[in-house]
């Protein structure tokens, strides 16, 4: 077996070493990092060109931002793409598209002055690519359309719902150049909302021109910011190149970043040190072995990981089998033997030092370790579960991405809930991320090994996800006061007493119900050249924003 997989490394590296020689690496030396370039050593002038290469675990799979739902999708997208506003290279919220931004006394109306900027194929950005484009995410029933009743737009909740029409979402183009915005409540949190991609503009001519096939390659589609997508191999690879028609062309440097999906750690690895990448991800096992190196960084994110629970499976529906589970599983063993990465256990749904309360106490200190226990707890939740169940068994499925960490951290989840809770019988399978996020939508699984990172910079954003209804509840976890005290909390006016809701609201779906379990709060150990400068890595949203990178 170990000879067959190191066959298939070496034919995968001679593949993307093929791909390589064709983006521009020659024979001279170049060094890269995180999204690498590396100079061809060809002729013509190509020494100054500025070439980033770098990997993915997975495909896109859409770049339709009316119906994108995951990080890989939402990454591409924030940089080909930009609405009224981006996040910069501190994460805060900037103009982007808009040019300013005012809003009325009450602050329900807002008004965005759309600037001189163009499509990739010449046509200017106007005011109607917002209007058009936000109204289809709710026409087309995006995955992320509860982002409108997030932001508060007028009457997106109602839509929602189909109590209105989508002609009636409060959102309005007055002229070529003016986009207005009515809110059911003022949103201080606006701004940094609208960076989401979800609120992307689109081209309502080319879209319509493109019909089904829109989105589907890289030549059925535009681009409006930094980039464009030039290249789109599925499942094996993409390439971004500079966007000449971008209003803000002259702060970008790279001329062309190349993606290479590569889901084997130690085909990445390969790749890093042969310098046909400039940036990888370590894997546990690696991680021991770099730590010492230069180019080593390691960080704890603002992503969480879980496990997903069907709530309706006739025995993962009990409370009492679920708390079983999460009590059964050793955090700091998984994150400490099959990550090691800089990774952390999560006892709740936010994670710690990124969310501060209005007098700085930081959410996760607040509201302290949720559902955490003894084993010999996890076996009396076990017991009473089994027995409210009528079973003395369980055998369930566990789905997840095929990537290699993924698989070891099933491997770990598998072993320790069949060692601790006598009957549990757990099968591992593993498929590609976009048909496992297809899986967990249409709920058709057991338990999913799942990530999240935020969408915006607010404990909201990891709670706001469990209403009912949501495209983002994709385990049918269903609470009315749950739901009421959401929809309290966003129109609270009082950062205090909007606060002590958040801390209810989690308590509520881990400490009560065991909705989800917890399992750590993400963490990335990278190797990176030192070439590579302002590689900007956001906590929520896009995880990347290559518009400031270049290399020295």
């Amino acid at each position: 077996m170990k000879r067959k997989k190191w066959l298939s490394i070496l034919i995968f590296m001679l593949v993307i070493s093929m791909a390589l020689s064709g983006c521009g690496f020659g024979s001279k030396k170049t060094e890269t990092n995180d999204n690498g370039k590396e100079k061809a050593g060809e002729e013509k002038n190509t020494d100054t060109k500025q070439v980033l290469n770098v990997t993915a675990t997975a495909e896109i799979p859409t770049m339709d931002s009316t119906k994108a739902h995951d990080a890989v999708a939402f990454t591409v997208l924030n940089n080909v793409n930009e609405g009224l506003f981006r996040q910069d290279q501190n994460n805060k919220p900037i103009l982007a598209m808009a040019e300013n931004h005012e809003q009325s006394e009450d602050g329900l109306v807002h008004t965005f002055k759309i600037r001189d900027a163009k499509w990739s194929n010449g046509d200017p950005v106007t005011a109607n690519d917002f209007e058009y484009a936000w109204k289809r995410v709710l026409k087309e029933a995006g995955a992320y359309n509860y982002m409108f009743v997030t932001v508060g737009v007028k009457n997106a909740q109602a839509i929602i719902d189909g109590k209105m029409d989508v002609d009636q979402l409060g959102v309005k183009a007055v002229d070529e150049k003016t986009l207005e915005v009515t809110l059911e409540n003022p949103n201080p949190l606006l701004e940094t909302l609208l960076t989401f991609g979800t609120f992307l503009p689109q081209n309502q001519k080319f879209v319509e021109e493109m019909g089904d096939q829109y989105a589907l390659e890289a030549d059925k589609l535009l681009s409006n910011g930094p980039f464009k997508l030039a290249e789109w191999k599925h499942e094996q690879s993409w390439k971004y190149v500079k966007n000449p028609e971008y209003w803000d062309a002259n702060t970008v440097k790279l001329d062309e970043i190349n993606v290479y999906v590569v889901k084997d750690d130690a085909t990445g690895l390969n790749l890093y040190e042969s310098k046909k990448i400039d940036r990888v991800t370590l894997t546990a096992e690696s991680v021991d072995n770099y730590k010492d190196d230069k180019e080593f960084k390691t960080t704890t994110q603002a992503g969480i990981g879980f496990l997903r629970f069907n709530l309706n499976h006739p025995v993962l529906g009990n409370e009492n089998i679920r708390k079983a589970v999460n009590l059964a599983i050793d955090k700091q063993g998984l994150t400490d033997i099959a990550l090691n990465n800089g990774a952390v256990p999560l006892y709740g749904i936010v994670p710690g030092e990124y969310y501060f309360s209005p007098d700085n106490k930081d959410f996760r200190e607040l509201n302290g370790d949720l559902l955490k226990g003894s084993l010999d707890e996890a076996k009396k939740y076990w017991e009473k579960g089994l027995k409210e169940t009528g079973v003395k068994e369980v055998k369930v499925a566990i789905n997840l991405a095929d990537t290699d960490s993924s698989k070891k951290m099933a491997e770990f989840i598998q072993s320790q809930l069949e060692t601790n809770l006598p009957g549990f019988k757990l099968e591992i399978k593993a498929v590609p991320f976009e048909q496992r996020l297809e899986i967990e939508k249409s709920i058709k699984y057991d338990i999913s090994l799942s990530t999240w990172g935020p969408d915006y910079s607010d404990p909201m954003t990891y709670l706001d996800m469990w209403i009912t209804g949501s495209s983002s509840n994709r385990e049918d976890y269903s609470r009315k006061d749950y739901d009421a005290l959401v929809e309290k909390a966003r129109l609270e006016t009082d950062l205090s007493k909007r606060y002590e809701m958040l801390l209810q609201l989690e308590k509520m779906l881990i400490d009560e119900d065991a909705a989800i379990a917890p399992l750590y709060q993400t963490g990335q150990a990278i190797l990176i050249h030192s070439n590579v400068k302002d590689l900007i890595e956001h906590p929520s949203g896009a995880d990347f924003s290559y518009k400031w990178t270049y290399l020295e």
